[in-house]
């Protein structure tokens, strides 16, 4: 079973900073020494193991650095697995950035299988949300990796391991269902230029603009991603009827469906703290990173491990160029929430009321 609330969690370190300059202490080294310590091949000699990451897409280029995943296979097989693949939406997204079989040393595979067809289909029961459509291949893996690289987002307040999970794991249908929880999209005839922005970066082929109408939103391709909202440069596109907390609750209950499918021994969750923008991988483009970064986080609490990136992302630390010009950090305790004005923590707190997990952990470091 997860850790419960009132224990601790352990979460391993493995800091950026080094104390010497020596190969041995760089990053990739200190992750080597970090996947040691979860004792992979007692726990997945003859095993099947799944690594669900995102691919990132077109010019995006701060995603996880290909020679960790290599890294991370070759320590699975080194210890016994009967198989190892890499996985998300579109295997074509991952060439661009090396994520490739002959760069990782494995099987690079759609989340949904060749036909993208290989589901899993389970019943949530909240509000809209009746059920949650899950790739197979994250599913039917005898052990489950999940590798996130942790980042901003504007409708989730922040991507980690939960987002990786709750949006990276299911069917768009799904991902329009859950998006569709926080509210509609609005347009404003008055306000807009024409200037076919919205049209030009929905990557849902959702929005075509009409001459006498505008902009026209075809809402069964929509999936509530607001990429339209954000870059609409006269906001004559705006989110309506915005219910954050009935989001996180279906994001919760989604994650804690797709949790329940593994035991708890057979996960392991890692983040990676580097190249922390204000936005998510999924916009197709980078910008500059929102702090320094900061390292690697690993744990069996899925939980714990969302919790300490968060609190290692600090407000003090941010560097003036990672905000696009013009933009000014409202209220907040977080960070991410004085940008995205959503609190973090909240999808978090609901993912321990529906599933456990501990957000009290225990730091401990990799030398």
């Amino acid at each position: 079973m997860p850790s419960t609330p009132s224990s601790k969690a352990t979460v391993h370190f493995a800091d950026i900073a080094i104390t010497r300059v020596e190969h041995d202490r760089a990053l990739p080294m200190k992750f080597s020494r970090m996947i040691d310590r979860f004792d992979l091949p007692a726990r997945i000699k003859g095993k099947s193991v799944g690594i669900k990451m995102h691919f990132g897409g077109s010019t995006g280029y701060t995603t996880i650095h290909p020679v960790f995943i290599r890294i991370l296979v070759q320590k699975i097989k080194d210890a016994g697995a009967s198989s190892v693949y890499v996985m998300d939406n579109n295997p074509q997204d991952g060439i661009a950035r090396g994520y490739t079989r002959e760069v990782l040393g494995c099987e690079v595979v759609s989340t949904f299988g060749a036909t993208r067809k290989y589901i899993h289909r389970e019943k949530i029961g909240f509000l809209s949300l009746d059920e949650a459509a899950f790739g197979g291949e994250a599913v039917d893996c005898d052990f489950y990796i999940n590798l996130s690289h942790v980042k901003g987002h504007g409708t989730c307040g922040f991507g980690g391991a939960l987002k990786n999970i709750g949006m990276g794991t299911v069917l768009g249908e799904t991902r329009a269902k859950l998006h569709g929880l926080e509210g509609g999209i609005a347009y404003d005839r008055s306000k807009c230029t024409l200037c076919e922005k919205c049209a030009k970066e929905c990557k849902q082929g959702a929005i075509t603009m009409k001459e006498e109408k505008g902009v026209d939103i075809f809402f069964h391709n929509c999936i509530y991603c607001q990429h339209c909202v954000l870059i609409c440069p006269s906001k004559a596109l705006t989110v309506e009827n915005r219910t954050f907390e009935d989001f996180a609750r279906g994001m919760a209950l989604t994650i804690a469906a797709f949790l329940r499918k593994h035991k708890p021994e057979n996960m392991l969750f890692i983040n990676f703290l580097t190249d922390i923008t204000i936005w998510c991988d999924c916009w197709g483009m980078s910008t500059a990173s929102l702090v320094p970064d900061i390292g690697i986080v690993a744990s069996d609490d899925i939980v714990a491990v969302d919790t300490a990136s968060l609190d290692m992302i600090k407000t003090e630390n941010l560097i003036a160029t990672g905000l696009p010009k013009g933009r000014e950090l409202g209220s907040g305790s977080h960070l991410f929430e004085r940008i995205h004005a959503k609190d973090p923590y909240v999808m978090i707190k609901y993912l321990q009321e529906y599933y456990g997990g501990s957000s009290a952990y225990e730091l401990v470091e990799v030398v």
